[in-house]
Protein backbone atom coordinates (compact mmCIF):
# COMPACT_ATOMS: atom_id res chain seq x y z
CA UNK A 1 0.00 0.00 0.00
CA UNK A 2 1.68 3.21 -0.68
CA UNK A 3 2.14 6.09 0.93
CA UNK A 4 -0.46 9.22 -0.14
CA UNK A 5 -2.42 11.83 1.56
CA UNK A 6 -5.17 9.99 1.66
CA UNK A 7 -4.14 5.99 2.47
CA UNK A 8 -7.05 4.74 2.97
CA UNK A 9 -10.14 5.32 0.24
CA UNK A 10 -13.33 4.14 -0.39
CA UNK A 11 -14.85 0.35 0.52
CA UNK A 12 -13.26 -2.38 2.36
CA UNK A 13 -15.79 -5.19 3.51
CA UNK A 14 -15.48 -6.62 6.87
CA UNK A 15 -15.38 -9.83 5.55
CA UNK A 16 -17.54 -12.69 7.40
CA UNK A 17 -15.28 -16.04 8.26
CA UNK A 18 -17.25 -19.00 6.87
CA UNK A 19 -17.54 -22.09 9.33
CA UNK A 20 -18.62 -25.77 8.72
CA UNK A 21 -20.85 -27.68 10.34
CA UNK A 22 -18.43 -28.61 12.94
CA UNK A 23 -17.06 -24.88 13.34
CA UNK A 24 -13.81 -25.69 11.04
CA UNK A 25 -13.16 -22.86 8.95
CA UNK A 26 -14.62 -23.41 5.50
CA UNK A 27 -11.53 -21.83 3.55
CA UNK A 28 -12.71 -22.43 0.43
CA UNK A 29 -15.87 -20.19 0.83
CA UNK A 30 -13.42 -17.51 2.45
CA UNK A 31 -11.62 -17.57 -1.14
CA UNK A 32 -14.96 -17.21 -2.79
CA UNK A 33 -15.96 -14.58 -0.74
CA UNK A 34 -12.60 -12.67 -1.41
CA UNK A 35 -12.47 -13.04 -5.04
CA UNK A 36 -16.61 -12.16 -5.63
CA UNK A 37 -16.12 -8.88 -3.37
CA UNK A 38 -12.73 -7.81 -4.76
CA UNK A 39 -14.58 -9.07 -8.47
CA UNK A 40 -17.26 -6.33 -7.64
CA UNK A 41 -14.71 -3.61 -7.53
CA UNK A 42 -14.07 -2.90 -3.82
CA UNK A 43 -11.05 -1.05 -3.01
CA UNK A 44 -10.05 -3.66 -0.68
CA UNK A 45 -11.15 -6.31 2.02
CA UNK A 46 -10.67 -6.40 6.04
CA UNK A 47 -10.11 -10.10 7.07
CA UNK A 48 -10.70 -10.84 10.50
CA UNK A 49 -12.66 -8.09 12.30
CA UNK A 50 -15.28 -8.26 14.43
CA UNK A 51 -17.68 -9.21 11.59
CA UNK A 52 -15.27 -11.98 11.14
CA UNK A 53 -15.92 -13.48 14.66
CA UNK A 54 -12.10 -12.96 15.48
CA UNK A 55 -13.10 -13.19 18.90
CA UNK A 56 -14.04 -16.87 18.71
CA UNK A 57 -11.03 -17.58 16.37
CA UNK A 58 -7.63 -19.22 17.91
CA UNK A 59 -4.17 -16.73 16.81
CA UNK A 60 -3.19 -20.16 14.30
CA UNK A 61 -6.75 -19.52 12.82
CA UNK A 62 -6.60 -16.23 12.33
CA UNK A 63 -3.49 -15.85 10.64
CA UNK A 64 -4.26 -19.00 8.81
CA UNK A 65 -7.84 -16.92 7.32
CA UNK A 66 -5.45 -13.95 6.50
CA UNK A 67 -2.98 -15.83 4.75
CA UNK A 68 -5.73 -17.59 2.77
CA UNK A 69 -7.70 -14.31 1.63
CA UNK A 70 -4.01 -12.23 0.78
CA UNK A 71 -3.91 -15.46 -1.40
CA UNK A 72 -7.15 -15.27 -3.46
CA UNK A 73 -7.17 -11.98 -4.43
CA UNK A 74 -5.07 -8.28 -5.56
CA UNK A 75 -6.92 -6.20 -3.45
CA UNK A 76 -5.39 -4.50 0.16
CA UNK A 77 -6.04 -6.70 2.65
CA UNK A 78 -6.25 -5.11 5.97
CA UNK A 79 -6.29 -7.88 9.22
CA UNK A 80 -7.49 -6.87 12.43
CA UNK A 81 -5.02 -7.79 14.84
CA UNK A 82 -5.83 -5.96 17.70
CA UNK A 83 -6.23 -7.22 21.71
CA UNK A 84 -6.99 -5.72 25.00
CA UNK A 85 -2.93 -6.98 25.52
CA UNK A 86 -0.22 -5.04 24.12
CA UNK A 87 1.80 -7.94 24.08
CA UNK A 88 -0.91 -10.28 22.15
CA UNK A 89 -1.27 -6.98 19.81
CA UNK A 90 1.96 -6.86 18.74
CA UNK A 91 2.56 -10.86 18.46
CA UNK A 92 -0.92 -10.84 16.31
CA UNK A 93 0.33 -7.83 14.76
CA UNK A 94 3.78 -9.17 13.14
CA UNK A 95 2.00 -12.79 12.58
CA UNK A 96 -0.45 -11.18 10.14
CA UNK A 97 1.86 -8.83 8.48
CA UNK A 98 4.30 -12.04 7.62
CA UNK A 99 0.97 -13.79 6.69
CA UNK A 100 0.26 -11.12 4.03
CA UNK A 101 -1.62 -8.24 5.30
CA UNK A 102 -1.31 -4.93 3.77
CA UNK A 103 -2.40 -2.55 7.07
CA UNK A 104 -4.03 -3.60 10.35
CA UNK A 105 -6.64 -2.68 12.22
CA UNK A 106 -6.60 -2.30 16.15
CA UNK A 107 -9.43 -2.24 18.32
CA UNK A 108 -8.80 -0.77 21.01
CA UNK A 109 -8.60 -2.65 24.03
CA UNK A 110 -11.35 -3.59 25.71
CA UNK A 111 -12.58 -4.63 28.90
CA UNK A 112 -9.48 -3.54 30.89
CA UNK A 113 -10.58 -0.14 29.71
CA UNK A 114 -6.89 1.94 29.46
CA UNK A 115 -6.41 5.95 30.54
CA UNK A 116 -5.72 7.92 27.81
CA UNK A 117 -1.98 7.82 28.37
CA UNK A 118 -2.29 3.60 28.21
CA UNK A 119 -4.29 4.09 25.47
CA UNK A 120 -1.63 5.69 23.69
CA UNK A 121 1.22 3.70 24.51
CA UNK A 122 -0.47 0.58 23.40
CA UNK A 123 -0.79 1.75 19.55
CA UNK A 124 2.69 2.89 19.62
CA UNK A 125 4.14 0.12 20.59
CA UNK A 126 2.63 -2.15 17.90
CA UNK A 127 3.04 0.98 15.63
CA UNK A 128 7.01 1.32 16.21
CA UNK A 129 7.69 -2.60 15.77
CA UNK A 130 5.23 -3.50 12.98
CA UNK A 131 6.15 -1.46 9.79
CA UNK A 132 2.66 -1.69 7.97
CA UNK A 133 0.01 1.05 8.33
CA UNK A 134 -1.87 0.86 10.75
CA UNK A 135 -5.66 2.15 11.56
CA UNK A 136 -7.11 2.89 14.95
CA UNK A 137 -10.57 1.31 15.52
CA UNK A 138 -12.58 3.02 17.98
CA UNK A 139 -15.79 1.11 18.88
CA UNK A 140 -16.87 2.22 22.73
CA UNK A 141 -19.87 -0.37 22.46
CA UNK A 142 -17.79 -3.27 22.69
CA UNK A 143 -14.69 -1.91 24.03
CA UNK A 144 -16.52 -0.21 26.84
CA UNK A 145 -13.86 3.12 26.49
CA UNK A 146 -13.74 5.27 23.63
CA UNK A 147 -10.33 6.43 22.38
CA UNK A 148 -10.28 10.16 23.32
CA UNK A 149 -10.13 12.64 20.12
CA UNK A 150 -6.44 14.07 21.31
CA UNK A 151 -5.28 10.46 21.51
CA UNK A 152 -6.18 9.96 17.55
CA UNK A 153 -5.26 13.33 16.73
CA UNK A 154 -2.01 12.35 18.30
CA UNK A 155 -1.53 8.62 16.71
CA UNK A 156 -2.17 10.87 13.65
CA UNK A 157 1.48 11.86 13.84
CA UNK A 158 2.85 8.74 13.93
CA UNK A 159 4.00 7.58 10.45
CA UNK A 160 2.68 3.81 10.44
CA UNK A 161 -1.01 4.99 11.69
CA UNK A 162 -2.46 6.44 8.99
CA UNK A 163 -6.08 5.69 9.75
CA UNK A 164 -8.98 6.06 11.93
CA UNK A 165 -12.16 3.19 11.66
CA UNK A 166 -14.91 5.36 13.76
CA UNK A 167 -18.03 3.74 15.04
CA UNK A 168 -18.75 5.42 17.90
CA UNK A 169 -21.49 6.62 16.50
CA UNK A 170 -20.49 10.53 17.75
CA UNK A 171 -20.19 12.99 14.28
CA UNK A 172 -19.01 15.76 16.83
CA UNK A 173 -16.50 13.38 18.30
CA UNK A 174 -15.72 12.01 14.71
CA UNK A 175 -15.70 15.54 12.93
CA UNK A 176 -13.21 16.50 15.28
CA UNK A 177 -11.00 13.96 14.30
CA UNK A 178 -11.76 14.66 10.40
CA UNK A 179 -10.71 18.79 11.12
CA UNK A 180 -7.89 18.17 13.43
CA UNK A 181 -5.65 15.30 11.25
CA UNK A 182 -6.29 17.16 7.58
CA UNK A 183 -3.19 17.85 7.31
CA UNK A 184 -1.53 14.51 7.93
CA UNK A 185 -0.91 11.93 6.08
CA UNK A 186 -4.40 9.94 7.80
CA UNK A 187 -7.79 8.68 6.80
CA UNK A 188 -11.09 8.33 8.60
CA UNK A 189 -13.25 5.60 7.51
CA UNK A 190 -16.89 5.26 8.77
CA UNK A 191 -17.41 1.62 10.77
CA UNK A 192 -20.78 2.37 10.92
CA UNK A 193 -22.80 1.84 7.77
CA UNK A 194 -25.75 3.83 8.74
CA UNK A 195 -23.37 7.03 8.79
CA UNK A 196 -21.28 6.15 6.05
CA UNK A 197 -22.67 8.94 4.19
CA UNK A 198 -22.83 11.75 6.80
CA UNK A 199 -19.20 11.22 7.81
CA UNK A 200 -17.99 11.40 3.67
CA UNK A 201 -20.02 15.13 3.80
CA UNK A 202 -17.55 15.78 7.00
CA UNK A 203 -14.41 14.53 4.86
CA UNK A 204 -14.47 11.03 5.82
CA UNK A 205 -12.64 8.74 2.74
CA UNK A 206 -14.50 5.96 2.68
CA UNK A 207 -15.62 2.82 4.62
CA UNK A 208 -15.36 -0.52 6.40
CA UNK A 209 -18.56 -1.85 6.17
CA UNK A 210 -20.85 -4.65 6.94
CA UNK A 211 -23.34 -4.12 4.22
CA UNK A 212 -20.99 -4.14 1.46
CA UNK A 213 -20.16 -7.91 1.72
CA UNK A 214 -23.99 -8.58 0.17
CA UNK A 215 -24.12 -5.40 -1.34
CA UNK A 216 -20.31 -3.95 -2.81
CA UNK A 217 -21.42 -2.75 -6.25
CA UNK A 218 -24.35 -0.16 -4.50
CA UNK A 219 -21.75 0.41 -1.47
CA UNK A 220 -19.35 1.34 -3.84
CA UNK A 221 -21.67 3.65 -5.56
CA UNK A 222 -22.65 5.23 -2.81
CA UNK A 223 -18.87 6.21 -1.32
CA UNK A 224 -18.08 7.25 -5.28
CA UNK A 225 -20.89 9.43 -5.87
CA UNK A 226 -20.40 10.89 -2.19
CA UNK A 227 -16.40 11.57 -2.74
CA UNK A 228 -17.16 12.67 -6.48
CA UNK A 229 -19.34 15.57 -5.64
CA UNK A 230 -22.36 13.99 -6.39
CA UNK A 231 -24.39 14.21 -3.10
CA UNK A 232 -28.10 13.69 -4.63
CA UNK A 233 -27.01 10.42 -6.40
CA UNK A 234 -25.43 9.29 -3.12
CA UNK A 235 -28.31 10.10 -1.06
CA UNK A 236 -30.55 8.23 -2.96
CA UNK A 237 -28.49 5.20 -3.07
CA UNK A 238 -28.03 5.60 0.81
CA UNK A 239 -31.82 5.65 1.05
CA UNK A 240 -32.14 2.24 -1.29
CA UNK A 241 -30.00 0.96 1.29
CA UNK A 242 -31.17 2.06 4.27
CA UNK A 243 -33.36 -0.91 5.23
CA UNK A 244 -30.97 -3.08 4.50
CA UNK A 245 -28.41 -1.14 7.13
CA UNK A 246 -31.50 -1.26 9.85
CA UNK A 247 -31.96 -5.23 9.00
CA UNK A 248 -28.30 -6.24 9.76
CA UNK A 249 -28.21 -4.85 12.65
CA UNK A 250 -31.51 -6.06 14.27
CA UNK A 251 -29.60 -8.61 16.10
CA UNK A 252 -25.64 -8.97 17.18
CA UNK A 253 -23.40 -8.34 14.24
CA UNK A 254 -22.44 -10.86 12.64
CA UNK A 255 -25.46 -12.87 13.23
CA UNK A 256 -27.84 -11.28 10.20
CA UNK A 257 -25.40 -10.89 7.25
CA UNK A 258 -23.98 -14.36 7.94
CA UNK A 259 -28.14 -14.99 7.23
CA UNK A 260 -28.23 -12.29 4.26
CA UNK A 261 -25.31 -14.15 2.78
CA UNK A 262 -27.24 -17.42 3.01
CA UNK A 263 -29.73 -15.84 1.42
CA UNK A 264 -28.34 -14.49 -1.47
CA UNK A 265 -26.47 -18.25 -2.03
CA UNK A 266 -23.01 -17.26 -0.37
CA UNK A 267 -22.80 -20.09 1.83
CA UNK A 268 -23.79 -21.45 5.08
CA UNK A 269 -24.93 -18.81 7.93
CA UNK A 270 -23.44 -21.26 10.88
CA UNK A 271 -21.77 -19.27 13.63
CA UNK A 272 -19.30 -20.10 16.27
CA UNK A 273 -20.91 -20.25 20.05
CA UNK A 274 -22.27 -18.23 21.92
CA UNK A 275 -23.54 -16.90 18.78
CA UNK A 276 -26.61 -18.20 17.63
CA UNK A 277 -28.65 -17.91 14.08
CA UNK A 278 -31.15 -14.85 13.18
CA UNK A 279 -34.74 -14.96 14.84
CA UNK A 280 -37.62 -15.86 12.11
CA UNK A 281 -39.11 -12.54 12.16
CA UNK A 282 -36.34 -10.44 11.48
CA UNK A 283 -34.87 -13.12 8.78
CA UNK A 284 -38.41 -12.81 6.91
CA UNK A 285 -37.77 -9.75 6.85
CA UNK A 286 -34.28 -9.51 5.86
CA UNK A 287 -35.01 -12.03 3.03
CA UNK A 288 -37.58 -9.55 1.37
CA UNK A 289 -35.28 -6.72 1.92
CA UNK A 290 -32.72 -8.40 -0.56
CA UNK A 291 -35.36 -9.25 -2.66
CA UNK A 292 -36.37 -5.77 -3.32
CA UNK A 293 -33.01 -4.92 -3.97
CA UNK A 294 -32.25 -7.66 -6.32
CA UNK A 295 -34.98 -6.47 -8.51
CA UNK A 296 -33.70 -3.04 -8.59
CA UNK A 297 -30.94 -2.05 -10.76
CA UNK A 298 -28.62 0.32 -9.11
CA UNK A 299 -29.12 3.70 -10.48
CA UNK A 300 -32.41 3.27 -11.18
CA UNK A 301 -34.28 5.58 -8.46
CA UNK A 302 -37.86 6.70 -7.16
Amino acid sequence: MTRSSEPFTGVYPAMTTPFDADDSIDFEQLRTDARRLADAGVDGLLAVGSTGESATLSHDEHVEVVDAVTDAVDVPVIAGSGSNSTREALELSRRSADAGADALLLISPYYNKPEPEGMERHYRTVADEVDVPQIVYNVPSRTGRNVAVETAVSLAEHENIRGYKAASGDLNRIGEVIERTRDEEFSVLSGDDFLTLPLLALGATGTISVTANVEPERTSAMVESARSGNLAEAREIHEDLAPLCRALFTETNPIPVKEAMEIRGYGPAHLRSPLTRLSEAPRAELAGILGELADQQIGVHR
